[in-house]
């Protein structure tokens, strides 16, 4: 295993308004001061454990190698649900044993192990906030150095989401929007390699029914308000409008098809 970073990365549901995640991190520098802790959101959906598993899957891979990511959106928070970390391709990871962590357990070769170890906790454990008692220490002690043998068990019945994945087709991917960000643009799920196996192009992207033309590289491509499709930051396929909001513009919601052809 890699040595480590010092950087521990967040990603929760608990928003900025409350005290939550600044707690988390005074937890985490208490036990590891020099920690860097970089914020990837606090804006998950209440509860949403998809959505927290795709915002982990969109940014692990730009962090240097060991690197720890601890995710916390936990609707079984105080029932029998594991609290698990896991490390794989250069990573490591501790969350809730909900799925939220699939992006990495579905990884090829992974190390997974419960945290059950109340050395590596906080001595008084509440019901209500294992992001604190109980995640927020088991990073620090990772990013410390710590092995994760010494956080409990090695384990191989966690919980994968069946996230949707896009097919391949023919002459086409069939794929799906499966998040909305915060401008309007509909994330999907195919992926830019995919369409590389299709050929050169060009491609002709369709929202359900819809046409959105063929496939642009700026949202300036498109006239003022136009809604069009591209490749976005995060290597997929994005359905977006120039300067407005494709969501409303479109109605976009997850789970809605996205289709991807060669233009003959």
């Amino acid at each position: 295993m890699e040595s480590r970073s010092g950087i521990i990365t967040l990603i929760t549901d608990f928003g900025t308004r409350d005290a939550y995640v600044g707690v988390m991190k005074g937890v985490i520098c208490t036990i590891r001061p020099s920690a860097r802790i970089v914020d990837i959101s606090h804006e998950v959906p209440p509860q949403d454990v998809a959505e927290g598993a795709y915002l982990l899957e969109a940014a692990y891979a730009w962090f240097p190698p060991g690197t720890v990511h601890l995710v916390v959106v936990d609707p079984g928070v105080g029932t029998h649900r594991r609290a698990i970390a896991l490390y794989t391709r250069g990573h490591l990871f501790v969350g809730p044993d909900n799925g939220v962590l699939s992006p990495a357990l579905q990884q090829e070769r992974r190390f997974v192990h419960e945290i059950s170890d109340v050395d590596y906790a906080l001595a008084d454990r509440s019901d209500t906030f294992h992001g604190r008692d109980i995640f927020a220490p088991a990073a620090a002690h990772l990013a410390s150095g710590i092995s994760l043998e010494r956080l409990g068990p090695a384990i191989d019945d966690y919980i994968v989401l069946d996230l949707p994945r896009p097919l391949l087709k023919g002459r086409r991917v069939e794929g799906q929007v499966v998040r909305v960000d915060r401008f309007g643009n509909g994330m999907t799920n195919i992926p830019r390699g995919m369409l590389r196996r299709l050929g050169e192009g060009p491609f002709v992207v369709f929202l359900g029914e819809r046409s959105l033309g063929p496939l642009r590289r700026r949202y300036q491509d498109a006239a003022a308000g136009e809604p069009l499709a591209l490749i976005g930051g995060d290597g997929r396929v994005e359905i977006a409008a120039n300067g407005a909001s494709a969501a409303e513009l479109l109605d976009i919601s997850p789970g809605i098809p996205v289709r991807v052809i060669v233009s003959s």
